[in-house]
């Protein structure tokens, strides 16, 4: 991608998963999901898992993980981000901006329950995507960049900390 692909995501929330039924809904569509809730090792209410409902309703695609085996599943919470733009692009493009925007965001949060995207991401499709979090986005960044987790400023010429070729005095 050689141009700057801005993703805004409008989040709402949270929801149970006994409100799953309200997410059926096809005017809700395709988006991004976190989910809340206890974990053994970091506790109660934390982000647990970040993922994507594409071409498929929210409801359907959350109901598949089965999260009401979760130790405390009364206290697991949703929340489902939308993607938002001046017009709705085609299914492909939808599709690929919805991959994007998971892998992107399971790469700068690690979430604990997710186990793929969390060590690399496609360096070359996200090295220009930026993300814009709205609404009740909870413990997601505001804002994501590839940049920041690409290699895109990895070999910048002439690179150097300001100053760099003044000693500094370390105090005593």
């Amino acid at each position: 991608m050689n141009t700057e692909l801005i993703i805004h995501i409008e989040w709402d929330g949270p929801f149970k998963l006994d409100q799953l039924s309200e997410l059926n809904n096809t005017d809700i569509v395709f988006g991004i999901y976190q989910i809340y809730g206890s974990h053994p090792i970091y506790g109660a209410d934390v982000l647990l898992y970040i993922g994507k409902a594409d071409r498929q309703t929210f409801s359907q695609r959350i109901s598949q993980e089965e999260w009401i085996y979760n130790c405390d599943s009364k206290s697991v919470k949703i929340y489902i981000g939308r993607l938002a733009g001046s017009k709705t692009p085609g299914a492909n493009r939808w599709s690929l901006e919805i991959e994007l925007a998971e892998k992107l965001l399971i790469y700068a949060h690690s979430p604990a329950r997710n186990t793929q995207n969390l060590n690399s991401i496609p360096d070359t499709a996200a090295r220009d995507v930026h993300i814009l979090n709205w609404g009740n986005y909870r413990n997601l960044l505001p804002e994501v960049s590839g940049a920041r987790y690409t290699s895109k400023y990895d070999n910048i010429k002439n690179y150097e900390i300001y100053g760099a070729h003044k000693k500094l005095k370390k105090s005593q």
